[in-house]
């Protein structure tokens, strides 16, 4: 369970990011997130679509407790995520298009190594590696070093580090971006599994045959507002234009004429 209320979100600019910023902000300040609520629930995939630069990653790690919010509340599994974040990274997994994975490391040392880090025995470790592994594809370079891997074996990779400690709560921020088909759709599978197993998901994404093929509650988020929140196949049943894209791009300038 993910409890999100009225969260938002301001950085400050340096004086180059301003400068970079140009009319956009002429303050010495940037609002990312505005006044944010959701929920999410159990057992289903709550997907948060948006362009690029929407708030969709700030909203993700403030979940993740990477950042705090500047005002607001987040409370995953129970768990305060500013004041209990240690709680709250004990159940939950992040993953994103970023691996940043240790080159020198091989997919059976890096996943053990995250395995201890998270309190599991050898045991249990063992078991979930095999699990993942078998799931994901890993098992043919399982022993190679990381170093050399094509983007897509590094996500799979990535995906085994996320959800070696079985976590209830799982994020995924874009993690398809940039993948192959094949790599792609080992992830579209994870994430209906976590759901099977009735995990908490959050899944971000700008690409809308993700949303067709995953979605059970949907948020719009756009310029750091919430303009859509509520089941995705109700969006669907009131959608004017024909398409998802350009019923998305219809609410996305309605937003942007009343915020003008």
């Amino acid at each position: 369970m993910i409890e999100v209320k009225d969260i938002s979100k301001t950085f400050s600019l340096s004086k180059q990011q301003r400068k970079e910023l140009g009319k956009e902000n002429s303050g010495s300040t940037v609002q990312a997130v505005r006044n944010v609520s959701f929920n999410c629930e159990p057992g289903r995939v709550f997907t948060l679509l948006g362009p690029n630069g929407a708030g969709k990653t700030t909203t993700l790690r403030m979940i993740a407790t990477i950042l705090k919010p500047s005002t607001g509340s987040i409370v995953v599994n129970g768990f305060d995520t500013v004041a209990q974040g240690e709680q709250v990274r004990r159940s939950l997994g992040f993953l994103t298009g970023s691996t940043g994975l240790y080159d020198r490391l091989t997919p059976n040392e890096t996943i053990d190594y995250f395995g201890r880090l998270n309190g599991m025995d050898e045991k249990t470790i063992k078991e979930r590696k095999k699990y993942l592994f078998d799931l994901l594809g890993i098992n043919s370079f399982a022993d190679r070093r990381v170093g050399k891997f094509s983007t897509g074996m590094k996500q799979k990779v990535s995906i085994a580090r996320t959800m070696i400690h079985d976590p209830q709560v799982v994020v995924f921020d874009e993690p398809t971006s940039g993948l192959d088909v094949i790599a792609a759709k080992s992830i579209i599978e994870l994430i209906r599994q976590c759901k099977r197993d009735n995990k908490t998901v959050i899944f971000s994404t700008h690409i809308m045959s993700e949303v067709n093929m995953l979605a059970d509650d949907l948020a719009i988020i756009h310029k750091g507002d919430l303009i859509y929140n509520g089941l995705f196949e109700t969006f669907r049943s009131n959608m004017r234009e024909q398409t998802l894209e350009d019923e998305f791009i219809r609410i996305a300038v309605e937003h942007e004429q009343s915020i003008a």
